[in-house]
């Protein structure tokens, strides 16, 4: 099992709680992603919104792509998986970052390929916005010309949506970037299928993501590619007893949202084709990362990470709060512990 985290760019994950102490000011990042390393994370996902859907539309958020070259410079293992929308990145403007990227963090850049579902950011800044089907043709087409770009000496392309003469990238990366998907649609998922290195699940029961992830190596095997690999977002509460484990989990599920967070919401779940209801209780976290079930002591959060592996999970992609002070309790009573039993 491999441990990620979320990078805190929104200055925390819970909508019913206004002030985590998560700052999103440099010092605060810096330091997460350097004691994150010696904590044994092995990844971090730096997401790409540039309205704040968790605080409110007016509350700061941080660029993903301006910040994962300062991320990379104070870390030496860690892999940044970036977020990026085709829409917003023309195909060759990103190649050339991520070529840029792998100079300062040779062999850790990968991505994660997001088929953009919110339309007023979109419009607020001004980037094409396509309904949903759409969004997946434009996805294939960015990733063929993305991955030629960075195995080519020379690319023309001329396809519905983009149009290249004789482009060049150089240098050429380490190793052209993972890319990560997610998706719940019958399109979403013939697209990853075809394209994708890695499905990565909203948080769901063991028992519900190994369905998935069955159904997602039967349309591998038909596409002829490698496996995939698998991910889960989930939201941790560790505690040293879990009556302590269910008090904070009573305390982030008092919902009293800001009006504009939950606008925002109403944007994510009209704009996207999701396999199961949302509930209100689930939105005051992100990613239906409660449904994880991460939420107890050590030993019981261990003991549910093994129903995972066993479902056929190989990445964990976890929220905490407050990020820095439960990451550092995770990887001390958690992920030791864990690869301890795996020597």
């Amino acid at each position: 099992m491999r441990f990620g985290y979320w990078m805190p760019i929104f200055g925390g994950w819970l909508r019913n709680v206004p002030d985590e102490g998560m700052s999103v000011q440099w010092p605060y990042i810096r330091d997460l992603a350097a004691d994150s390393e010696r904590h044994g994370f092995d990844l971090t996902l730096i997401a790409e919104l540039n309205l704040n859907d968790i605080k409110g539309h007016r509350a700061p958020s941080l660029d993903c792509w301006t910040l994962a070259p300062a991320v990379a410079a104070v870390t030496t293992r860690l892999e940044l998986m970036l977020a990026v929308r085709p829409n917003y990145h023309p195909p060759a403007a990103t190649a050339k970052a991520i070529s840029t990227l792998d100079t300062i963090a040779p062999g850790r850049v990968s991505l994660n390929v997001v088929s953009s579902w919110w339309r007023d950011e979109a419009s607020q800044y001004g980037a094409p916005f396509d309904v949903h089907d759409a969004r997946y043709a434009r996805t294939e087409e960015w990733l063929d010309v993305l991955g030629r770009l960075l195995r080519e000496h020379t690319v023309t392309h001329h396809g519905p949506l983009y149009r290249l003469e004789g482009t060049e990238v150089e240098p050429k990366p380490s190793r052209v970037p993972p890319v990560y998907m997610g998706g719940e649609s019958p399109r979403a998922k013939d697209v990853i299928a075809a394209h994708g290195d890695a499905y990565v699940m909203h948080g769901d029961p063991p028992d519900v993501i190994a369905g998935k992830i069955a159904e997602m190596r039967q349309l591998r095997a038909a596409s002829g590619h490698p496996p995939l690999t698998f991910g889960v977002a989930g939201y941790v509460i560790c505690r040293d007893t879990e009556a302590e484990a269910r008090e904070e989990l009573g305390r982030i599920l008092d919902v009293r949202s800001s009006p504009e967070a939950y606008a925002s919401y109403r944007d994510f779940v009209e704009g996207s084709q999701l396999q199961s209801h949302v509930s209100l209780e689930e939105y005051s976290v992100s990613n239906r990362g409660l449904r994880t079930g991460l939420i107890g002591t050590p030993a019981q959060i261990a003991q549910r990470i093994r129903a995972y592996e066993q479902a056929g999970v190989d990445l964990l992609l976890l929220q905490f709060s407050p990020q820095h002070q439960e990451m550092a309790r995770f990887g001390q009573q958690v992920i030791a512990p864990w690869r301890q039993r795996e020597l």
